[in-house]
């Protein structure tokens, strides 16, 4: 390692040694300044793969980010608590500290879903939607406003805060659904939706996320489009990293790793190589998406820095 990646192993290590001390991770002062510190500490610059740091430092990551995925939990539930007590929850989303992050990342997946999908999708899963389902809710609200919603979480109680949010609103109580199950038993169900989401946190190692998206490949629908969230570089000190080569029965057709405060890696591949996304209806104002050979320049965000890579099978391959 050069000096650079030695201070920040070394500034991650100490936070994960701070981080381990807490009793419990609820937000507090002295956790959500920890948390904090992580995050701006893994958004460096600094170009590090820690899939090859020794064995010591990547078990100590492994379980940093087992104890990050349990604080995310823990502070979704939190807010959804809070903005479920308002008379209109979704006018109070930006309560939530990260939710400028989550207007990038929709915004982003929606450029991305653009680009390979030639109408509007009518059928949507989430798997992985947490208490409070933001990209959910702002992809629903703000992209796909004719599309229906389908929420996958293995928590009940979570399901319950979640659906607190929605049921208020005329339009969304009546075009998003949860379902409490894991999503390793859900089998033809898959095949309902055009376009799956998989948080990032569904699937805390590389073997449960390599089984999980076996699982999407023996079941999704061809054509389907399947949109992974991973992390790169420091970010991976956070979340865990999907291996494209790992997504054997899709075709990999675009991964990009942010640059700017938007920790995620954003992964889209297409089940088999069929024609994709045979929606119906004509989306916005009638209006197809764009095809995939399409200019999209106007769905592209311009205020967050990208490193972007269009993937090919016969680039893969060779």
């Amino acid at each position: 390692m050069d000096s650079h990646q030695e201070v920040l192993v070394s500034n991650v290590l100490e936070l994960y040694e701070k981080i381990s001390s807490f009793e419990d991770l609820n937000p507090s002062k002295d956790v959500n300044a920890c948390l904090s510190k992580l995050v701006h500490t893994c958004l460096s610059s600094c170009h590090i793969d820690v899939s090859k740091l020794s064995e010591r430092v990547q078990e100590k990551v492994s379980r940093l980010i087992k104890l990050c995925g349990e604080a995310e939990g823990l502070l979704e539930m939190h807010f959804s608590t809070l903005i479920g007590s308002h008379e209109y929850p979704l006018k109070n989303l930006s309560l939530f500290p990260y939710y400028s992050n989550y207007l990038k990342l929709s915004h982003l997946e929606f450029t991305l879903l653009s680009k390979a999908c030639k109408t509007i999708p009518t059928n949507v899963a989430f798997v992985g939607s947490g208490p409070l389902p933001l990209s959910s809710i702002i992809l629903a609200t703000n992209h796909l406003k004719t599309t229906s919603f389908h929420n996958y979480d293995i928590d009940p109680s979570a399901n319950a805060k979640a659906l607190q949010l929605v049921s208020p609103d005329p339009d969304l109580s009546k075009r998003m659904f949860f379902h409490t199950t894991d999503i390793m038993n859900v089998l033809g169900g898959l095949k309902e939706h055009e376009v799956i989401f998989l948080a990032a946190l569904v699937g805390m190692d590389c073997e449960e996320k390599v089984r999980i998206i076996q699982h999407m490949a023996a079941h999704m629908s061809p054509g389907s489009i399947l949109l992974l969230r991973s992390a790169h570089g420091a970010r991976a000190f956070l979340y865990p990293v999907i291996d494209p080569n790992d997504l054997q029965g899709f075709e990999v057709l675009s991964i990009f790793h942010p640059t700017d405060d938007i920790v995620n890696s954003v992964i889209m591949a297409r089940k088999d190589q069929r024609p994709l996304c045979s929606c119906k209806g004509g989306g916005f104002n009638s209006t197809n998406l764009p095809s995939k050979c399409s200019e999209i320049q106007g769905f592209i965000p311009v205020n967050h820095g990208k490193i972007f890579e269009e993937l090919t099978m016969d680039e893969q391959t060779s």
